[in-house]
């Protein structure tokens, strides 16, 4: 067997169904005594409850993360934090309110317990983003990595369809590039064929029966396996252009991985042939790229950059963010095939 790195951050994990009664303990056990609650706008309602739960323990709620972590709101968001004299930061929501705790802990230090309710991952990774004057430069830092994530099923029963299955196929994308990163690892490639397997069982039964608690509960451990994936080895070319359509022209996370990741395997699929074969007979499909995308079709997902936002006239400027500081990817990134694979995924055509 060749030689092989596996460094894998530790962090607490609670999971199954109700597990949110265990708030108030968890947060004992980090030893903080004053959280302060993070979340979006739309997901206030979900953040007071925590804080109910929290009791005497509840910092406040501060529900104004967004999309892709404007260093504004990060800023302001710290300022808060220390004003209500937070020391832990509980972040319930998607992968915008981890971000947000994130963002706060890369300066503060503080710990971040999170409280997952999409399928996004981010909960389980040392690495964070955050967007200034447009562009989304994101690092690695193991302080910004919760220390205990609640997994919790009930929470995902009210994602609707249209936000579960983009979210499902966020996950998706961490597995399938955990196969050919880098410094990809035999114990890692485990986990991202079981998460890639799980996860193309589940999130079709997810969708079409949303109060399926076994489905939901698939979806959510395939999800935790793509975040754990994410989190322990490089990613490559897809989540180099999906940072570069998320920062750059605003289009919407979840949406983009789920457009762009039929393409970045296609464009991958001879120098990662092996890798990507694992992949398809976990799909179920002869062929990645297309598993993936014929997933996706199943799901009622979108699959062209055009229906999320993406104007035509961009695609030039983000083949050249994408191509002047590309991440390491198992075959040669050049602007000319960048430009080819964002134009077929701008019109959405099934991958050759």
């Amino acid at each position: 067997m060749q030689g092989f790195v596996y460094d894998q951050p530790a962090t607490r994990v609670i999971f199954g169904v109700g597990t949110l009664d265990r708030l108030a303990e968890e947060v004992q056990r980090l030893g903080a005594k004053r959280a302060l609650v993070l979340a979006t706008p739309e997901q206030r309602k979900d953040a007071e409850d925590a804080s109910r739960r929290l009791g005497e323990m509840s910092a406040g709620v501060y529900a104004e993360a967004v999309m892709h972590v404007p260093i504004e709101t990060a800023r302001k968001a710290r300022e808060e934090a220390q004003r209500l004299g937070a020391d832990c930061y509980v972040a319930v929501g998607g992968g915008s309110t981890v971000g947000l705790g994130k963002a706060i802990a890369l300066e503060s230090g503080l710990p971040i317990l999170a409280v997952p309710t999409t399928y996004a991952g981010s909960e389980m990774t040392p690495i964070y983003g955050i967007t200034e004057a447009g562009v989304k430069k994101t690092g690695k830092d193991r302080k910004v990595l919760p220390k205990t994530v609640i997994y919790d099923v009930n929470l995902t029963l009210t994602l609707p369809a249209k936000i579960a299955g983009p979210s499902g196929m966020n996950a998706m994308a961490h597995l399938v590039e955990g196969l050919y990163a880098q410094d990809a690892n035999p114990i890692i490639s485990l986990l991202a064929v079981e998460g890639i397997r799980t996860l193309a069982v589940s999130l079709p039964v997810v969708v079409k029966e949303p109060q399926n608690l076994v489905a939901r509960s698939g979806a959510l451990y395939g999800a935790w396996l793509g975040g754990t994936v994410l989190g322990a080895v490089g990613m490559a070319l897809h989540h180099k252009l999906c940072h570069t359509l998320g920062g750059s022209f605003n289009l919407p996370h979840a949406e983009v991985h789920t457009v762009i990741l039929p393409y970045a395997v296609a464009f991958n699929q001879e120098a990662a042939a092996q890798e990507l074969n694992r992949a398809a007979e976990a799909l179920g499909a002869k062929s990645a790229a297309q598993g993936i995308y014929d997933l996706s079709m199943k799901i009622g997902a979108p699959v062209a950059l055009k229906d999320i936002g993406m104007p035509l006239e961009g695609l030039d400027r983000a083949a050249q963010i994408a191509t002047q500081n590309p991440y390491y990817n198992p075959r040669p990134v050049d602007y000319a095939g960048v430009r080819r694979l964002l134009e077929d995924a701008y019109y959405g055509k099934r991958p050759a």
